[in-house]
């Protein structure tokens, strides 16, 4: 099974949260499970440039038109010579990985509470350690479409609403996803649904736990019965297999380049940290552990430090 499988279940999964999903605020809402079929024929195309900057022989290409928050976005660099390139967007540096014969590409990533507007995008464009050219654009960062959701968590997991366990966790998975790995792990753009199922709970949700905690929804929840096989999305380097406070038994993947993804409240883990794991393999199996109401799977990504939509990143064609 590889990343093309989700073309069409995404395309109804947009329809179906056009119903329950309103950009710029917090609704109350349920949203409409979307069956992911486990067959698509049809591979995401290579999308044509939006915007070309060019300069001295180097050629900028945005593959995007926006991104939205809690999205990312594609972008291309070519010219003869080049030896590596990076971009600075909203304060952060991204390094870019080479494609033999089709020249750099970056992700570039918007954090889910990023202000909308337009942003400056520079990219560096290095020949050796002493030559470099600059080239400049424009990014619009625009609303994401997030909803709002009311969670009761049962009396002997409530201690687990506390917003300090939850910073403890978070801190604990920035010090993973700020290892950046020069190494692309993932192979010819293939990513892949980690358990073919209903998407329930959609990413970015405003959560109020218990009529008293606020807290935002990290990844998406898939149904899943007990025991169902977890794979993993592609290729990577296990960077941490073991139990959380909020995710329970958890996996965490590093994908390269500023890719990591995570499986969460599985009842068991069949990977070590370490270990390397390729697209498609049983890493463990869904279960109820941590802040969970019942058995289902929680799946997650982060790119270049930002949580995204791990829906639209499958969506999203990659080199």
């Amino acid at each position: 099974m590889r990343r093309m499988l989700l073309i069409f279940s995404v395309l109804m999964l947009l329809l179906s949260l056009l119903f329950t999903f309103i950009p710029s605020q917090a609704q109350e809402a349920t949203p409409t499970p979307v069956i992911a079929p486990t067959t698509v024929s049809t591979p995401i195309p290579r999308p044509s440039p939006v915007n070309t900057v060019t300069q001295d022989g180097v050629t900028l290409e945005l593959l995007f038109t926006s991104i939205a928050q809690g999205q990312v976005g594609i972008v291309r660099l070519s010219g003869a010579g080049i030896v590596g390139g990076r971009a600075n967007f909203i304060d952060k540096l991204t390094e870019f990985f080479q494609m033999e014969g089709d020249g750099f590409y970056g992700l570039l990533s918007v954090n889910m509470d990023q202000t909308p507007g337009v942003y400056p995008l520079e990219v560096y464009a290095d020949y050796d350690a002493q030559t470099r050219i600059t080239l400049t654009a424009e990014v619009e960062v625009v609303q994401g479409a997030f909803i709002r959701q009311d969670v009761t968590i049962v009396d002997d997991r409530a201690y687990l609403i506390d917003p300090q366990i939850e910073r403890n966790e978070f801190a604990r998975l920035e010090s993973l996803y700020n290892n950046f790995t020069l190494t692309r792990y993932w192979q010819g753009g293939a990513f892949q649904l980690p358990v073919p199922s209903v998407m329930t709970s959609p990413f970015g949700v405003f959560r109020v736990l218990n009529n008293t905690v606020t807290t935002r929804h990290t990844g998406w929840d898939l149904r899943a019965a007990f025991g169902t096989p977890v794979m993993s999305m592609a290729s990577g380097v296990v960077v941490f297999a073991g139990l959380m406070d909020i995710r329970g038994n958890y996996v965490f993947i590093d994908h390269g380049y500023g890719v990591f993804s995570g499986y969460a409240h599985l009842s068991q883990i069949h990977v070590t940290r370490g270990q390397e794991v390729v697209e498609g393999q049983i890493i463990g199996v869904v279960g109820d552990t941590g802040r969970s109401n019942g058995a289902h799977f929680h799946w997650e990504m982060t790119v270049n430090g930002e949580w995204v939509d791990t829906a639209q990143f499958l969506q999203t064609w990659l080199p």
